[in-house]
C-alpha cells in the first residue's frame, strides 16, 4: 500500500506544473558578486586560466571580465538555480567556444602560409614560461657583459660578425663567449626552452 502510493505521489502526472525559474535582475548579480569569498574568486580565476590555455590571443582576465560583464548586462540571464560560480564557469566556457570558432574561421579564409603562422602563435602560457626562462637566463648572466653582448645581438637577429663589431669581441672572444654560454645553460638545465 505505501508503495502504492509513494508512486501515486511521484507521478508526473499528478505532480503540479512549477513555473519556470526567473532570471536574476542585475541587482542580484551585483550583490552575489559583492559577497563572493577571497577563496571563490581564486576558484573563478583558476577556471578563467583553465578555460584560457591554449587559446591564442585571450587573456585569462579578459575571459573572466567579459563572463562578468554579460552576467550584468543580461546578455546571459542567470537562472535563480544555478550558483553563481557554475554560471560564471558556463559563461567562460561558451566564450572559449565562441573564440575557438571565430579563430578556426579566420585561419580558413588565411593563405596556407598565414595559416601555418597563426597555427605556432604562443599560448598564454608559453609566453609566461618564456618570460620566466629569460629572467633566469638574464640572471645567470648578469655579471658577464659578453655574455648579455651576444645575447642581445642574437635578440636582435644580428649575424655573428655584427655582434662581434658592437661588443667589441675578437672571433675567439666571441667564440669562447659562445662555449661559456653553452656550458652554463646546460649546467642549469635552461636548455630546450619555449
Amino acid at each position: 500500500m505505501r508503495i502504492v502510493v509513494r508512486m501515486q505521489d511521484t507521478s508526473p502526472l499528478k505532480r503540479p506544473i512549477q513555473p519556470l525559474a526567473s532570471a536574476r535582475t542585475e541587482q542580484d548579480v551585483r550583490r552575489a558578486l559583492a559577497a563572493l569569498s577571497e577563496p571563490d574568486l581564486l576558484r573563478l580565476q583558476a577556471i578563467a586560466r583553465l578555460r584560457c590555455r591554449g587559446l591564442p590571443g585571450l587573456d585569462w582576465r579578459e575571459l573572466l571580465h567579459e563572463a562578468v560583464l554579460r552576467a550584468l548586462d543580461r546578455s546571459r540571464p542567470w537562472p535563480r538555480d544555478v550558483p553563481l560560480i557554475a554560471f560564471l564557469a558556463g559563461i567562460m566556457r561558451s566564450l572559449r567556444s565562441d573564440h575557438w570558432r571565430r579563430q578556426r574561421t579566420m585561419t580558413a579564409s588565411l593563405s596556407p602560409r598565414a595559416a601555418e603562422v597563426a597555427d605556432q602563435m604562443p599560448d598564454p602560457e608559453r609566453i609566461a614560461a618564456a618570460g620566466q626562462a629569460l629572467a633566469a637566463i638574464d640572471r645567470l648572466f648578469a655579471d658577464d657583459p659578453a655574455a648579455l653582448a651576444v645575447i642581445l645581438g642574437l635578440s636582435q637577429g644580428l649575424s655573428a660578425g655584427e655582434i662581434r663589431r658592437r661588443a667589441g669581441l675578437s672571433e675567439t672572444e666571441y667564440d669562447s663567449t659562445r662555449k661559456r654560454m653553452r656550458r652554463a645553460l646546460l649546467r642549469h638545465g635552461l636548455t630546450g626552452l619555449p
